[in-house]
């Protein structure tokens, strides 16, 4: 498979819940979808709001997750679709939350699902991204996501304390390339939940792109009603409200992310 069509894992995390995490996860893994990119999202939270966001009820999740990782059942068997062309996604339910205990027990406990993203039938899928939605907490589930990915993408609410709250999660980042997955890097820090007229949000956003630089992406993610409001009807904003400012951000990702892409296959192909 070459490079243009090489398969991309993204883990999406922040150990701080309330940040826009499964927001992200939903609306740039349907914004991708749109743009003709083949996506799965991996519903790694317990809570199962990525699963319940993109229209999943309880009752249709006979699979999860938790086969994936610790199941016997084929990947063929947990692997759903949406309705939402292009996309796809192992849902989650709260099974998922015994997980970290059982894998303590496991002498490959840390790349439990990077063993499972190469099953055959996932890789034989052709998925153009794999979106990782993972817990609010760095624990063996995160840290399997981000054995298995080859970037985080990291969403930074636009508020007081912001930044100090990265320190933990860059750490356990570069321990983590120090030993189990010495090609992860960091996709970039998304600035979400943005008020352009609050002086605070405005402050943070100097204060991340100061000492972060070019690690924040350009896009930032407006504090918006219909984002907020999608969620209770299952379906991601783009779907909701496509006119909306969250659905036109997530699409402007979806597209920086995409460039951003473009840019290492191009450079790679150089070299």
């Amino acid at each position: 498979m070459s490079d243009r069509f090489a398969t991309r894992i993204i883990a999406i995390a922040n150990q701080k819940g309330g940040v826009g995490k499964t927001t992200t996860a939903i609306n740039l893994a349907a914004a991708l979808a749109e743009r003709k990119m083949k996506t799965l999202l991996i519903d790694l939270d317990p809570q199962g709001n990525a699963s319940t966001g993109l229209g999943l009820e309880m009752g249709v999740r006979k699979y999860t997750t938790y086969d994936l990782i610790l199941g016997d059942a084929p990947a063929r068997n947990i692997i759903g679709k949406t309705d939402h062309p292009g996309l796809w996604i192992i849902p989650a339910t709260t099974d998922l939350s015994s997980a970290d205990i059982e894998l303590m027990s496991r002498t490959r406990r840390s790349y439990m699902l990077q063993d499972a993203l190469r099953q055959r039938d996932i890789v034989d899928a052709g998925f153009d991204y794999i979106l990782i939605d993972c817990p609010p907490s760095l624990n063996l589930l995160t840290v399997n996501a981000m054995v298995a990915a080859h970037s985080v993408l990291v969403p930074l609410q636009a508020e007081f304390f912001a930044l100090e709250g990265l320190s933990q999660l860059m750490l356990t980042i570069r321990d983590l390339r120090e030993s189990a997955n010495p090609s992860l890097r960091i996709e970039g820090v998304l600035l979400t939940m943005y008020d352009r007229r609050n002086n605070l949000a405005q402050q943070v956003e100097a204060d991340a792109r100061s000492n972060l630089g070019d690690m924040v992406f350009s896009t930032v993610i407006p504090r918006n009603v219909r984002l907020s409001e999608a969620p209770s009807f299952a379906v991601p904003v783009l779907r909701y409200d496509s006119e909306s400012k969250g659905a036109a951000a997530y699409r402007d990702l979806a597209q920086e992310l995409l460039e951003k892409h473009n840019k290492t296959i191009t450079e790679r192909a150089a070299s």
